[in-house]
């Protein structure tokens, strides 16, 4: 199954590729998961869990971090892992690239991934919504991260101003971190539309 998805930063491309790759920051805007261990700079392990109808289901596994380029400011990571407590899989590979937009940034990101194990048996559209779900999630957790850490330009020129630029200045912003991804309403979802397009060819 493949999912594509883009969404706008405002924030220059090399400063939103640079956090796209930091994987100590990243981690936080992907729902469920859990950072492990840094192997090294580009390949980690971790944890991921997801709740599926009356499922919960959590993978351990390997990223990494595959054909960088700075000059393009694209990346590709691949993971994968296995249930911890049964015998599923899952894989994934995301290419990622940011371009600028404007006086921001417009990331694109374009994943395949398979899912073998219990939470197959809820069907290609459950998973295609939850893994939606993920990556829009993940997407404005980003973006909300990345704009918040951008400098502001002050409000005059004197004195004043340079005194509140300086240690006196509010703190930064906690890191938005992005909840688990219940898939419930999300089954609901695809079955009632299932519901309505068959009648709805019926009429």
């Amino acid at each position: 199954m493949q999912l594509e998805n883009s969404f706008t930063v405002g924030a220059p491309p090399e400063r939103v590729f640079a956090y796209l790759l930091d994987v100590n920051k990243v981690v936080g805007c992907v729902p469920g998961a859990e950072l492990s261990e840094v192997v090294d700079p580009t390949t980690f392990k971790g944890k991921v869990k997801v709740k599926v109808g009356p499922i919960t289901v959590a993978y351990s596994g390997t990223a990494r971090i595959a054909d960088r380029n700075d000059s393009a400011r694209s990346a590709t990571l691949e993971a994968e892992g296995r249930e911890t407590t049964g015998p599923g899989s899952a894989r994934a590979k995301a290419l990622m690239t940011v371009e600028a937009d404007g006086a921001g940034s417009t990331v694109k990101i374009v994943t395949d991934y398979s899912v073998a194990g219990r939470v197959a048996q809820f069907g290609r559209g459950v998973m295609e919504d939850v893994s939606r779900r993920i990556v829009n999630d993940m997407a404005a957790c980003i973006k909300a991260n990345v704009e918040a850490a951008e400098p502001r330009s002050g409000g005059g020129d004197g004195p004043e101003t340079a005194t509140a630029a300086g240690p006196t200045s509010a703190p930064a912003p906690a890191p938005t971190t992005a909840k688990p991804i219940n898939a419930v309403p999300l089954f609901f979802q695809v079955l009632w539309s299932g519901i309505r397009r068959l009648f709805g060819a019926k009429a």
